[in-house]
């Protein structure tokens, strides 16, 4: 799938970020729910930089996740919206390995 954009605010139109451009962004992240179409699909809510402060970033160079690299190099400065981000533009299969807990710490690693 990729990524999707439904634009709920227009932006400038031309302004749009090009490859290893700063960008700042403010944004929530959603679990997608089938249930919640009213809602373009937005479940739980998983992360947020609202009330953090705005996330900054080179994009298109892989610093973050695949789909927004791909969906923030189509929008123009001052847009709003949403996009859709399938599990392979997002993290993916990950390979994970717990190492430590509550400052116990698995044979061969160390603190850190």
């Amino acid at each position: 799938m990729g990524v999707t954009r439904k634009v709920l605010k227009e932006g400038n139109g031309t302004d749009i970020p090009k490859k290893g451009d700063q960008v700042t962004i403010e944004y929530t992240g959603n679990l997608y729910d089938e249930e919640e179409a009213d809602n373009d699909y937005r479940g739980k809510q998983f992360d947020s930089s609202v009330g953090r402060g705005d996330f900054k970033t080179e994009i298109g160079v892989g610093k973050v996740i695949r789909g927004w690299d791909e969906g923030v190099t189509e929008m123009s400065l001052g847009e709003k919206s949403v996009l859709t981000i399938s599990g392979d533009y997002a993290y993916g299969d990950r390979v994970v390995e717990l190492k430590g807990i509550n400052k116990r710490f698995a044979a061969g690693d160390n603190e850190s």
